[in-house]
C-alpha cells in the first residue's frame, strides 16, 4: 500500500499545480482516496471488482448517497490518473458499473421578499452603528452589507467571495473577476448602483488593510475572511430580522439562479454566470421555477382563449 500512498501524494500534486484545484477539494481527494488505500488489503496491482464492491458495501453504512458518489469518483479519478501514467497497467475501476441511488433535492431558495428583509436589516444596523456604537462595530457592519448585496448580485460561491483579491475588483468599470472550481475563470457585471454604493464605501474603510493583505474581505485581524465568519454572518442578521428560516451563503446562489431564470433569463446565459461547466448542472433550477410555471400556465396557456359553452 505504501506505493499507492506515495503516488497520491503525486496525484494530489498533479491536482493542484496543474488542474488548479482549490485546497477544500485537494483535502476531500485525500480524505476519500486514502480512506480507499487503507481499506483494501491486497497487493496496488491485486485490487478485484470484489474489493472495490465490499468497500462500496461498507460506504452504504456509514454515508449518504451524496457522500458516497463523491468518494467513489475521487477514487475512481485517482487510478485513472495511475493508469494515464502507466503505474498500473489494469484500472479495476474501467468495468465497475456503480448505481447510485441519490435522491434528488431541489436547492433551497430564499423568497425574495426574505432577502429584502435581510438587506433592510443589515442597513438599518449601520445607521444604529453610526450613533450608538463603536467605529469598529460601525466598519463591520459596513462590510457585512458588501458581502450580503455582493453575494446577491453576482450568484457567486461562498469560497469563491472569500478567495477575492484586491486586484479582481474592478469598482470602475463595475466588474468583478472570479476564480471558479477548476481555476476556470469568469467576469461578473455588477448592473446595481446600490451594490457598487457597498463595496465601495467597504474599500474605503479597509483600504489600508486591503491593499496590505491581498484579499478583499477581511476579518478583525486583517487576514482572509473565513467562510465560517460569512456564515455566522448571515446567521446574525436573519435572527435580528427574526426569521426563522436557515439561510446559508449557498443559498443565496440558489436564489440569484432562480430568480434570473423566472425573469425569462436564458439558462445559457445563466449556466456562464454561475460558472457550470455543464448544462446539465445549470437545468437542476428549472425544476425550482414552479412560480413562472404557473404564470406560463395561467397567462399562456390555450385554454383560457377558448369560448366553450358550457351550458
Amino acid at each position: 500500500m505504501k506505493i499507492l500512498h506515495k503516488s497520491l501524494e503525486g496525484y494530489l500534486s498533479y491536482c493542484q499545480y496543474q488542474k488548479g484545484l482549490n485546497s477544500k477539494t485537494l483535502k476531500s481527494y485525500r480524505i476519500d482516496i486514502s480512506q480507499f488505500l487503507d481499506y483494501i488489503d491486497v497487493s496496488p496491482y491485486d485490487i478485484s471488482k470484489q474489493n472495490i464492491y465490499d468497500f462500496i458495501t461498507q460506504l452504504h453504512q456509514q454515508y449518504k448517497p451524496k457522500s458516497i458518489k463523491r468518494k467513489l469518483a475521487s477514487i475512481r479519478a485517482f487510478y485513472t490518473y495511475l493508469e494515464y501514467e502507466e503505474m498500473i497497467e489494469n484500472n479495476p475501476f474501467s468495468k465497475i458499473k456503480i448505481k447510485s441511488n441519490e435522491p434528488f433535492i431541489l436547492p433551497r431558495t430564499i423568497p425574495m421578499h426574505i432577502i429584502e428583509t435581510i438587506l433592510c436589516t443589515a442597513y438599518a444596523s449601520k445607521d444604529q452603528d453610526v450613533r450608538n456604537r463603536t467605529e469598529y462595530q460601525y466598519k463591520t457592519t459596513v462590510r457585512d452589507i458588501a458581502i450580503l448585496e455582493l453575494l446577491f448580485a453576482t450568484g457567486m460561491r461562498v469560497s469563491e467571495l472569500c478567495s477575492l483579491k484586491f486586484e479582481n475588483i474592478n469598482l470602475l468599470d463595475c466588474e468583478i473577476k472570479i476564480y471558479g472550481k477548476g481555476a476556470k475563470e469568469r467576469i461578473i457585471q455588477i448592473g446595481n448602483e446600490d451594490v457598487i454604493t457597498a463595496l465601495k464605501e467597504y474599500y474605503k474603510l479597509f483600504e489600508e488593510h486591503i491593499e496590505e493583505n491581498g484579499s478583499f474581505f477581511i476579518n478583525r485581524l486583517n487576514h482572509q475572511l473565513s467562510e465560517q465568519s460569512v456564515r455566522f454572518m448571515i446567521k446574525k442578521y436573519t435572527d435580528m430580522a427574526g426569521i426563522s428560516l436557515h439561510i446559508t451563503p449557498h443559498m443565496f446562489r440558489h436564489s440569484f439562479a432562480t430568480l434570473l431564470l423566472e425573469e425569462d433569463v436564458d439558462i445559457r446565459y445563466i449556466q456562464k454566470l454561475l460558472g457550470h461547466s455543464s448544462i446539465t448542472t445549470t437545468q437542476i433550477y428549472t425544476h425550482v421555477t414552479s412560480k413562472k410555471q404557473r404564470d406560463i400556465l395561467v397567462t399562456k396557456h390555450p385554454r383560457n382563449k377558448m369560448n366553450v359553452n358550457k351550458g
